[in-house]
């Protein structure tokens, strides 16, 4: 007589099973890096044009570069430069005997500026992302001329003042977002404070970012 008997429960094969870990994100953002940023820029005053007194234009289109260092990827100091074609409008006058005649001249000069910045950025993990603030303050330098005309003792006269360096502070906030781990494109706005109400005007920037 052969009895059998059925035995229930776990088997084991003698192969564990391994869970395996998911890649880790690539890093579009290092901790020691050096940017380089090429972009053309549009400025815009923030009063009606012919109560500005630096730019005298009711815009002007330019281009720029800026330097910048980055350490724990966070925060990044630098210097920037830019220049624009600001359009300046003047009145001049002719006087052709007894009659005096005034006419509007216009004249193309460049605007530039020269800062040092602070950058604090935040990229997003995982992503290609990362939007920042900024500060800076400089130099800028070409506009603030004048134009007066003068009637004097039975004479009339226009009288030209020269341009003008001025100290300027500057505010802004951006975007930028990385192709590759060292190239990226910015955009970015920033307003601009010029020796008074004034003068200030807004930056509208965007241009590829070259990161080492």
């Amino acid at each position: 007589m052969t009895a059998s008997a059925a035995f229930a429960g776990e088997t084991y094969s003698g192969k564990e099973m391994k869970q395996v870990a998911p890649p880790p994100c690539p890093q579009w953002y290092a901790d020691n890096e050096f940017n380089v940023g090429l972009w053309g820029t549009y400025v815009f005053t923030g009063n009606n044009w012919p109560n500005d007194r630096y730019l005298e234009a009711d815009h002007a289109w330019g281009g720029g570069l800026d330097l910048k260092y980055f350490f724990h990827r966070y925060f990044g100091v630098g210097i920037e430069g830019w220049v624009v074609d600001a359009r300046r409008s003047f009145e001049e006058v002719t006087e052709v005997g007894p009659a005096i005649f005034v006419t509007r001249g216009h004249e193309s000069r460049a605007v530039g500026a020269v800062l040092g910045t602070f950058t604090l950025r935040y990229p997003i993990p995982c992503t290609r992302f990362a939007p920042y603030i900024f500060g800076g303050g400089g130099g800028i330098f070409g506009g603030g001329e004048r134009d007066h005309v003068v009637f004097e003792e039975g004479f009339i006269r226009t009288e030209h003042t020269d341009s003008e360096a001025k100290a300027i502070a500057q505010v802004g906030g951006g975007l930028e977002v990385r192709f590759t781990p060292h190239i990226g494109w910015v955009s970015d706005f920033s307003w601009n404070f010029v020796d008074g109400s004034h003068n200030n005007f807004g930056m509208v920037r965007t241009g590829v970012n070259f990161a080492f």
